[in-house]
């Protein structure tokens, strides 16, 4: 894991003058600097983390990740991965669809079709394009890559349930929030709502999330 995002310090002075919810959110969860939005540098496992974990619940996704990472000697990279069989990846719990699309990732990986280096140089909308090219890949989870593993510091991601919910709680809005009133807090908290987004999740979670 890397340091916190430099530009956090300056984001919570800016959203805490911008939104009084923002404000008292930053107050409430001054966490250690080890939980806050930190980043793993690792966009393969992290690709593979995220297709593991789609449409099931994180108890599942944590056990199906654990077998994973076992049949892979606990070293994910597409070399390992590519060696391992469909029946064998099947094993660890994990869908044909799933399978597929992890097989598929390792593939594009290694005959660099798909370049992880080319993101970096990317806007964040041209960068969610490129990503959700990959199979299994959709906006939400080239979304998720930016945020934590490229630490970008605008995400807002409109399709996460965890946002809207924690959007309605702390805005007294009816739970899907309106459209209207989201996109409006986008524009309020941009070029952070990266952090915007941590803090509202934080509201809702127990534990500071990471992916």
């Amino acid at each position: 894991m890397t340091k916190i995002p430099k530009y956090w310090t300056k984001a919570k002075k800016y959203l805490s003058k911008k939104d009084k919810t923002m404000s008292k959110l930053i107050k409430n969860y001054q966490s250690p600097t080890e939980t806050i939005l930190t980043s793993r540098r690792d966009i393969f496992f992290s690709l593979c983390k995220s297709i593991i974990g789609q449409q099931i619940s994180v108890v599942a996704a944590n056990s199906v990740f654990l077998k994973f990472k076992r049949k892979c000697n606990y070293k994910i990279n597409a070399k390992k991965v590519s060696k391992l069989t469909f029946g064998q990846l099947k094993s660890c719990g994990l869908s044909r669809q799933k399978v597929l699309g992890i097989q598929s990732l390792a593939k594009q990986m290694l005959n660099k079709s798909f370049d992880p280096k080319l993101i970096s140089k990317m806007s964040d909308e041209d960068a969610i394009n490129y990503l959700s090219n990959l199979r299994q890949i959709g906006r939400w989870s080239a979304e998720m890559i930016l945020l934590f593993t490229y630490n970008r510091s605008n995400i807002w991601p409109t399709q996460d349930i965890g946002l809207l919910r924690a959007i309605s709680k702390n805005y007294n809005k009816k739970y899907l929030p309106p459209m209207k009133f989201v996109n409006l807090l986008k524009k309020k908290f941009s070029p952070y709502c990266s952090v915007a987004t941590w803090y509202l999740w934080r509201s809702i979670d127990p534990e500071p999330i990471q992916y």
